[in-house]
Formats: C-alpha cells, structure tokens, sequence
C-alpha cells in the first residue's frame, strides 16, 4: 500500500511542469536497468524486422495481415549468430563510447572525431552530407546547418539520439536539450523537431505507460506552432477520424507529407525526417502499446520503416520491459538453442575500430552512464522500503560544454560576401571577439563572421571566445581570390558551369560500360593570368556522380596543352571510387604556379558502381555531378 502510494506520487510530479525546481522522481535501480535492457533489444528487434520492409511501401502500404515476420534478414541473424549492428543501433553504441571516454557530456569536438574515426561507410543522407563536411574542416553544429548541409531535413537524427534520453530517466528538460545538442551535429531546423519529441518520450516512459500521454508530453517540448507540432496534431486528427483504420490515416499522411512537400528539393521525400516522424506517432497511435502491433504497422506504414520499427518498439519496450516482447521476436531462430535474447551477441558489421559486443554488458554499460548522469545532475541513492531507488532530480538542464571549434582556413571570391556562423557552448554570457585582424573589414553580426573584401589576397586574424576565466583563441586564414574570370570566356565547353547558380547541377559523363574522362572548359580572346580554379559539385547521386581523378591544362604560348605546375587544393577531394564520403554541393579550390593562357580546362576521370541489388554484367553509370567551374587570376 505505501509503494503503491509512493508511486502515484511519483507519476503526479514527474509531469507536473508547475512544481519548484527542487522536485525529484523515484526509480527502482534494478527496474531502471531492466527497462534499459529491454529498451535495447526493443531498438534491436525494431531494426532487424524492419530492416526486411525499408522502402518496400512507398506508394501503397503494406498489406493488413499480421504478423509479417523477421523476412530475409534473418539470414544475417543466422549468419552472424545473433544480433547486427546497422545505422540505427550503431552511432548509439559509438556515442556510449564517447560518454565512457569523455564524460557524459561529450564535447562536439570529441563526437566529430568519433564520427570521422568510426564511420567510414554505410552511411547516407544528413549523416552522409555530415561526416563529408567534417572531413573538409568544419565542426558541428555547421555540419548540420541548413547552409552546409543540403540534408538538413532528413530523418538521420531521429533514430540515431535515443542514448540520450534512456539515460536520463524522468529528466526531460535534460534529454530534451542533450538531444537537440546531438541532434545538430547532421540536421538544422524542423528536421530536428521529431528526434526532441522522441527524447521526452523515451525519458518520460520510464514513468509514464499511456503512449497516447507519451506523446502529449513530447508535443510539449515543441513551440505550439511549431512545424512538427502542427504535424502531431493532424496525426492525431486523423487517428480519431479512423480510429479502425490505420489504411486511410496513412493515406492522407502519404498525400500530405510525401506527394504535397516541397520543403527541400534537395533531398530524397522517402527518409524525410517529417514524414517518417508523421508514421512513426501513428504506428504508436494504433498500435496502442502493444510491441508486436507497433512493429507490423511501423513496417507496413513503410517509407523509412526500419527506422520507426527500432524507435517504436524501443520506446514501448521501456514501458513493458522485457516481459511484453513476444518470445518469438526475441529467439527469432528456433532451432538455434540460445539461452538469451539474439544470443546475447552484437556483431559490429558496419563501424570501424568499435568492436563487438555482449548485448547484456551494452545495456548493463548504458545503465551506469544514466546513473552518472543522475548523481552528476543533484540526484542521488537511497533506499524505499529496503530497495535502492535513484532520486532523480527532474527539472536538471543541460548546459552544452564550453568549447569553439571553427575551421581554419577559407576562400572566398573578392567582392562576394563571407558568412561563416561561429558556434561556441557554454552559458549565453560567453564573450566573443575577433583580435589580431590585417582587415577592417570582418565584422561578428548573429554568432556569425562577416566580410566582403575588395583585394585579392591572404588575410589573417583570431576570434576569442571568453567564458569567465576561460579563454579559447582560434587562428583563421581567409583567402580571398579573384573575379571569377569565367562568364568572361568567348567560349565555354558548359555553359552553365560558369551561370553562378551553384545549385544547378551538371550531370557529365556516360552510361557505358566503362568509365572515361570528361573535360570542361573555356577559351578566351586574350590571354588571362589564372592561378587558381573553384569547383562546386552538385547534387551527387547514389551510385555515379564524383571525380576520381583530376587535371588541370593550359594552352602556353606554343599553342600546346600543358598541366599546370604544383597543383594543390582544399579542402581535399575524395576521389575513391565509391559513394561514402562525395558531398553534395561543396567548393573545392585548386591553387597552382600562374599561367598566362587563353585556354584552361579541367579533366576528370568520372566515378560509378553498380546499384544495390543491380544484376551482374549490367551497365554502371559514370559521371561527375558538378554546378560551377571558376577560374581565378589570383
């Protein structure tokens, strides 16, 4: 009767957002690390199961007839004897890395070089645009801004940040906003919204088991007018026009969130962070609470499907424990004799140096960074009615650590405007400055660095950001080169590479059976000093799109074609022959001896390889995805 007592009072404070900020929740321990475990294997069955129906129902749904069953990845399971690690999974298991390496409040830095360290393929979309962006310099939260990052949209953040939120049982406010910190490290904007209401709901199911509650409270964390709020309130429109038929409620979300969206014409409709968010609250809608029903309509909703299947299934998992999933989806081989869920086994197929794992430990090693997170935050340890519970302070905030990161060096074409955001963590009282400048020019405006220069030339100077007694001083280099020469060409081999729309893409090269080289150029009346060409690629594609290789030639004054003489660029182009790391849209700069030429052209060797599931012997297409070629005196 006194725990029963106890635990209404609980339930009434950990959601009465009115109380004083000295208000706690009580958790017993031991059922705190069993909801974790049963949260992971939950995150587990979800991307395994699903994994079978990605992308299998876009136009139409799946069929209403469940169960639909593991399907044909249960060969990996076989093969592997137990459970697989996949994007979903994955970067958790890499961020629990960083929180045992760093402190539970890993620093942006920190996760940036895990990323680069860790991921080197099997990686797509805002993730993808993320880790290539890193790679030529540049630090989060710029990796995930809407002005780098032509992915900001997609659904990346939304199934990869759920480590933040079971570790801070009851903290909302905490996971909330650890959440959005991490979440910005690959998407910006609404493309953020979906994974904050997954971070309250994941922290408050610890304690709440209503998912209708669910996902009120994690409605709340969003502004009311809010783009993802508004979507949260037309699914649930929906669920209550046709509470029995999830087949017309998906229907309307398909016409008006996949054929009627026009947010980013950049980005492929089927992984956008909306829409699979959309399904993913309507596949918890109807599927009431129950796993095995969450996990069918988070496949048979499709689009992205594995991603709200491990989102799902893991959330409700926290609320039914392990108990609640169905044997079968935990021992999915029946004539394997394994003694635990998935063999208790997690092979990393997918992520460099991370090894693989025990599932138990996993689980049992998330639970010890909650509990730090917990004392770490005014919590603390004590016994009811002989049990150790975790008071657990529910109003705790996250601070982002103080750090500033920023790349160090930049190009920029005279005249044009320099816009470059600074990030700095830390409390909002963190100075910022820029010293020891050559230009007058360079202004901070809106947390960002702003210039326009009227000379060619190399301009160095420092920006510190102080933070009380901490001082953190970065140098920066900006090379400002040259007019773009090339609208001035009397000739030019694509015109549109030289239109200054570096978003129109160009699509060069061929579909035969064996790559070439491309050239692209310009000729002029007279002869021009040209040091220096910019490239911007375009929108890449899947499987074709990229360079791997590149020359730059000049006529000289016999007339001959020549190549230009100590070739260097920036940031370095990945010209490996595959997809992993090719960013859409990004200036690469190539800086070489001056020449005196009245024709400069570019020479590439163009990239591809087959498409997934492509049968043998069929053709592979090869070209390079590029927007501008400029050409600079200096």
């Amino acid at each position: 009767m006194i725990r029963c007592l106890i635990l209404s009072i609980i339930l009434f404070l950990v959601f009465d957002q009115s109380k004083a900020q000295d208000e706690y929740v009580y958790l017993d321990i031991e059922e705190y690390k069993a909801k974790v475990y049963a949260s992971w294997i939950g995150q587990i069955i979800g991307n395994t199961y699903g994994l079978s129906y990605e992308f299998q129902y876009i136009d139409e749904p799946g069929p209403d007839n469940f169960p639909y069953g593991y399907g044909w990845t249960l060969d990996i399971v076989r093969e592997h004897n137990g459970a697989f690690s996949d994007d979903d999974t994955d970067i958790e298991y890499m961020y629990l890395t960083q929180m045992e390496e760093h402190g539970i409040e890993p620093t942006y830095a920190q996760l940036r070089d895990a990323w680069m360290s860790h991921v080197k393929e099997r990686v797509w979309a805002a993730n993808r645009q993320a880790l290539t962006l890193m790679h030529a310099g540049h630090y989060p939260p710029v990796t995930g801004s809407r002005k780098f990052n032509s992915q900001w949209s997609q659904i990346d953040p939304q199934l990869v940040n759920e480590i933040w939120a079971f570790t801070a049982p009851g903290m909302i406010d905490y996971a909330v906003e650890k959440s959005r910190f991490a979440a910005k490290i690959t998407n910006d904007d609404f493309g953020i919204e979906p994974t904050l209401v997954y971070a309250a709901m994941y922290s408050s199911a610890f304690f709440e088991s209503d998912v209708t509650k669910l996902i009120e409270i994690g409605q709340d964390v969003l502004p009311q007018k809010s783009h993802f709020s508004q979507v949260i309130d037309r699914v649930r429109e929906l669920h209550n026009q046709y509470p029995e038929n999830w087949l017309a409620a998906r229907k309307s979300i398909k016409e008006e969130y996949y054929e009627k969206t026009t947010h980013n014409p950049y980005a492929w409709m089927p992984i956008d962070a909306t829409l699979n968010g959309a399904l993913g609250i309507l596949a918890l809608l109807y599927g009431e609470g129950d796993i095995q029903k969450t996990l069918d309509l988070s496949c048979a909703l499709g689009m992205d499907a594995d991603n709200q299947a491990a989102t799902m299934v893991g959330l409700v998992a926290i609320i039914t424990g392990i108990e609640g999933i169905p044997n079968e989806l935990l021992f999915p081989l029946p004539d394997k004799n394994w003694d635990k869920p998935f063999n208790n086994s997690y092979k990393m197929i997918t992520r460099d140096v991370l090894t693989d794992a025990n599932l138990t430990d996993m689980a049992e090693r998330m639970a010890i960074q909650g509990e730090k997170i917990i004392l770490a935050k005014g919590g603390s340890i004590i016994d009811i009615e002989g049990i150790p519970h975790y008071k657990i302070p529910v109003n705790a905030k996250y601070t982002s650590p103080f750090e500033f990161n920023i790349r160090d060096s930049f190009h920029v074409e005279v005249g044009k405007s320099f816009d470059y955001p600074i990030y700095v963590g830390g409390p909002e009282s963190v100075v910022i400055q820029i010293i020891n400048s050559d230009s007058d020019n360079l202004i901070i405006k809106n947390k960002s660095i702003l210039a326009v220069f009227d000379e060619p030339g190399k301009y160095n100077f420092e920006i510190q950001a102080t933070n009380g007694s901490q001082s953190i001083v970065r140098p920066i280099t900006i090379h400002v080169h040259s007019k773009n020469l090339a609208p001035l060409a009397s000739e030019k081999s694509e015109p549109l590479l030289a239109d200054g729309d570096i978003y129109e893409t160009v699509s060069l090269g061929t579909s035969l059976s064996s790559n070439e080289h491309v050239n692209v150029g310009y000729l002029f009346e007279k002869a021009v000093s040209v040091s220096t060409i910019s490239i911007n690629t375009g929108l890449i594609p899947e499987f074709h799109g990229w360079f791997t290789s590149m020359d730059i030639h000049y006529r000289d004054e016999t007339g001959k074609m020549m190549p230009v003489k100590n070739l260097s660029g920036y940031p370095r182009m990945n010209m490996d022959n595959n997809q992993w790391l090719k960013p859409h849209f990004m200036t690469y700069w190539y800086s070489f001896d001056a020449v005196k030429t009245t024709e400069i052209v570019l020479t590439a060797q163009v990239g591809g390889i087959p498409e997934d599931g492509a049968p043998e012997g069929q053709n592979i297409t090869y070209t390079i995805s590029v927007s501008e070629f400029g050409v600079h005196a200096k």
